[in-house]
């Protein structure tokens, strides 16, 4: 009995010790439940933190890429981009994914977005090798804010404001001339604003209708407008100086005969440039074409005939005022300055505000707002447009005298040395300053120097020197002024030596002068045109607006087909 109760009870035990074995694995089972249970919670929570972060992140990338497109619109309204804002956006950028996936994300605070910010993209590896593009310029450069010149424009302001106060001094005098003077001085005054004030606006409005004129027949008939214009300029000139020397009176035939002068001369310059006039019409024609584009491209050409207008009218009141002050001479020299200083200004405004919209046009395929353009113009670049107006026209006399001294180069050692001076003066001041600099002062804001050395070394990289070299466009324009002015000599001569010819020859100057400038402000947009077509060629000549007209002249001019009359340079004997 005792070895039987002493088994039983050892199984007893055994049975104890498996119970008790049991419910320890059973708890140790229950603890790891609990601990995967709580490791699962954690992890439920770090994915749930993690969707969180990684939705803030969205967020803020959402906000941040939301304030970007925020400035490229504020950026976009001044260059004026008609441009879609998802064009913009980068494919793989959240604002494109989130708006095409027509999902809707809360903006975040600015707490979170500047907590959150888009991780940088890992740099590309070393082993891949990159292709170096070349350097474009970024639309931020043809959006430059800063004003060009400033010196310039300075001095310009300060001229302005001396010459307003001028004008309205001199007209005070010349009222209290007609209000306190003795009679023979009342009736000199009066004599004056009769016969002279009526012609000189008579002019005015006479040059302006003209301009417009020859514009548009431009525009619509470049390859017969080029002919007429040259010869019409040597017949009106021609006509003008026989006029005036019917007249039979000593300043009469002074001026006659510096008319028949330049119409001898613009006669041997239409027969010189005859081989060139089919290229010159056929560059007019494929410049012009954008035009049409925009409508409104010729406005600013409206607002400064109509402010050049106004100012003459008041400088002519200045100049009979001029009359009753110290020495007249002088102050009516003075004035004359301003006024050819202002007026080509304007027209520089005018060739500005066509060139920016031109370029962004080429370079950018945009299609600009005119006003915009024009009122950058007005601002920024002013000072660049006021410096250009005190050299570009020296710069183009300096050159008619080099082709001239070229003419005249031979065995006489002193024109020979004359010749040579003369040009290595011009191959400076072309590399310096030039008329083309007005493309990159409109696009870029560079500054008048800067513009013309960029611009010049566009061309000599193109080896498109002979071809801007041997351009007539500035040529055309100028002798449509020419035109203008005999046309208005003409009709004012004839009126004033029927009505008073003692004055014959004073109007009949003025007259011209103001006819040549107010048709030259008109003549800025085809001379901004082929300026702008030459220049965007020069920067990219692979761009699909130009066609081959310039290869195809280069082309010729490397083989020896075609012959074109370049700016004098240096001889090579002195070169080397």
């Amino acid at each position: 009995m005792g070895v039987a109760e002493h088994v039983v009870e050892g199984d007893r035990e055994e049975e104890r010790r498996e119970e008790k074995h049991n419910d320890e694995r059973k708890e140790e089972e229950e603890e790891e439940e609990e601990e995967e249970e709580e490791e699962e919670e954690e992890e439920d929570d770090l994915e749930r933190e993690g969707e969180k972060e990684e939705l803030d992140l969205e967020r803020g990338q959402v906000r941040a890429a939301a304030e970007e497109n925020a400035s490229e619109r504020i950026d976009d309204q001044r260059v004026h981009f008609h441009t879609p804002m998802l064009q913009r956006l980068n494919p793989t950028n959240p604002l494109r994914i989130v708006i095409n996936g027509g999902t809707r994300v809360a903006t975040p605070s600015p707490s979170q977005s500047s907590r959150f910010q888009p991780p940088p993209p890992p740099p590309p590896p070393r082993s891949q090798p990159r292709s170096t593009p070349t350097p474009q310029p970024s639309v931020t450069t043809l959006n430059s804010r800063r004003f060009t010149n400033k010196i310039s424009l300075f001095l310009f302001m300060v001229h302005m404001v001396v010459a307003v106060a001028l004008v309205c001094f001199l007209i005070f005098k010349g009222i209290q001339g007609l209000i306190e003077a003795s009679n023979p001085e009342k009736e000199t005054e009066k004599r004056v604003l009769k016969f002279f004030l009526p012609q000189v606006e008579v002019a005015s409005l006479l040059s302006i209708t003209l301009a417009f004129a020859w514009q548009k027949a431009l525009r619509e008939w470049p390859q017969i407008m080029v002919y007429f214009i040259i010869w019409c300029t040597f017949f009106m000139s021609l006509s003008a100086g026989i006029l005036l020397i019917c007249f039979q009176k000593p300043a009469t035939d002074g001026v006659g005969v510096c008319f028949i002068a330049f119409a001898i001369g613009n006669g041997l310059y239409a027969c010189w440039v005859s081989h060139r006039i089919d290229f010159c019409f056929k560059v007019l024609l494929k410049s012009l074409q954008p035009v049409s584009k925009f409508p409104d491209l010729n406005q600013p050409a409206y607002w400064m005939l109509g402010s050049g207008f106004l100012w003459m009218s008041l400088w002519i009141l200045a100049v009979v005022g001029a009359l009753n002050f110290y020495y007249p001479p002088l102050v009516i020299i003075a004035l004359f300055l301003n006024l050819a200083w202002t007026t080509e200004v304007m027209r520089n405004v005018v060739n500005i505000t066509v060139s920016r919209v031109l370029a962004l046009y080429y370079l950018r395929g945009m299609q600009s707002n005119t006003q915009f353009c024009f009122q950058r113009a007005l601002t920024r670049n002013l000072g660049s447009a006021c410096l250009g107006s005190l050299f570009v026209p020296s710069i183009e006399a300096l050159r008619i005298v080099a082709r001239g001294l070229n003419l005249l180069e031979g065995e006489d050692e002193f024109m020979f040395s004359c010749a040579h001076c003369c040009l290595r003066v011009m191959q400076s001041i072309f590399r310096y300053g030039n008329g083309w600099a007005y493309v990159q002062i409109a696009a870029y804001s560079k500054g008048f120097v800067k513009a013309s050395q960029d611009t010049w070394a566009l061309f000599e990289r193109e080896e498109m020197v002979p071809i801007v070299d041997s351009d007539m466009t500035s040529a055309i324009c100028f002798l449509t002024g020419v035109c203008s002015g005999s046309i208005c000599v003409i009709v004012v001569a004839a009126w004033t030596a029927r009505v008073h010819q003692p004055f014959t020859a004073t109007i009949s100057l003025l007259s011209f002068i103001v006819g040549y400038l107010m048709t030259r402000i008109a003549m800025a947009l085809p001379h901004a045109c082929v300026s702008c077509y030459y220049v965007c060629y020069a920067e990219n000549p692979d761009n699909r607006l130009f066609d081959k007209t310039i290869k195809d002249r280069l082309e010729l001019i490397k083989s020896g087909r075609d012959a074109a009359v370049a700016t004098p340079r240096v001889p090579r004997r002195f070169t080397r």
